[in-house]
């Protein structure tokens, strides 16, 4: 590929490139799916170096980062408030523990609310 990066395009597939590789179609291994009822997500509230503000926090989860970030993405919508995705946890503001565990099992893992 060369050094410099395409401005604009009239090629209607230019929108639809990927964004790792740059290429339509993408032409990026594959990563297997996740299948969400063999694995067991879990819940706890913490409070801890946050300045007295609570986040729920979803951890212990399965080694597929891309599928997380999109369903960290789903929770903050879902809950209407912000979060992130570090160190293989999803961080959501504030006390979501029961809409996101409700919302988890729908999706259908298995949930545990772990902690106090």
């Amino acid at each position: 590929m060369s050094d410099y990066e395409i401005v604009y395009s009239d090629d209607p597939n230019f929108k639809k490139r990927c964004l790792k590789c740059k290429r339509f179609p993408c032409t990026c291994p594959k990563t297997p799916d996740l299948n969400p009822s063999g694995h067991t997500l879990k819940i706890r509230l913490e409070k801890n170096g946050r300045g007295g503000k609570s986040v729920t926090v979803i951890f212990e989860l399965p080694p597929h980062e891309i599928y997380f970030k999109e369903l960290e993405k789903k929770l903050k919508n879902f809950c209407g408030t912000g979060g992130s995705f570090k160190n293989n946890m999803i961080e959501i503001q504030g006390d979501h523990r029961e809409k996101i565990k409700t919302y988890l099992e729908k999706m259908g893992f298995k949930v545990k609310l772990a902690g106090g």
